[in-house]
């Protein structure tokens, strides 16, 4: 065998470097096409035009056609809303969190004693010590006046309609 030239090793350089090129320059062709013929849109008919799925990103947009072309629009989108609302809570309870960890505030004045009951509440039944019975407390002069007016009101009107009626039928007969 004969010493390699720097002729031959020119050629043989410049024929490997032409093997890369043709190697690199088929994947760099594919990455050069146009999007729809790569395939990162994929189209479905719809009524008002078609409906484009962009396959990379998700986006979904509806294209129709008008009097200056063909116009897509991007479809809005819930889980966008739904995200951001996602982030807004947690950050809150983040904020919520701190707070509670800062320890507690009281505002006000907490250097009296609060009320042990509530004086708005109604008294509970009393049991007695010795039977154990329950005592029931009884209504006040005032509640019984009120429940006797109400009862008068009532038998006089029942008494003014069975009069009415009474002239009524004997009237007619």
């Amino acid at each position: 065998m004969r010493p390699a030239t720097s002729s031959t090793t020119s050629w043989s350089a410049a024929a490997a470097m032409a093997a890369v090129m043709a190697i690199g320059g088929g994947a760099a062709a594919a990455q050069s096409l146009p999007d729809g013929e790569n395939g990162r849109y994929s189209m479905t008919p719809i009524a008002e035009g078609v409906l484009r799925l962009d396959t990379r990103t998700g986006t979904v947009s509806t294209c129709t056609k008008n009097a200056a072309g063909w116009a897509c629009y991007a479809v809005p989108d819930e889980r966008s809303a739904l995200d951001a609302e996602i982030g807004r809570l947690q950050a809150e309870v983040e904020k919520l969190k701190a707070q509670i960890a800062a320890g507690p505030t009281v505002s006000g004045k907490v250097d009296e004693a609060l009320p042990k009951s509530d004086p708005l509440k109604k008294a509970e039944p009393k049991v007695s010590e010795g039977d154990r019975g329950i005592e029931i407390p009884l209504p006040s002069d005032q509640d019984v006046d009120r429940v006797m007016s109400f009862l008068e009101k009532a038998w006089r009107r029942l008494i003014d309609m069975a009069n009415r009626v009474q002239k009524d039928v004997s009237g007619k007969i």
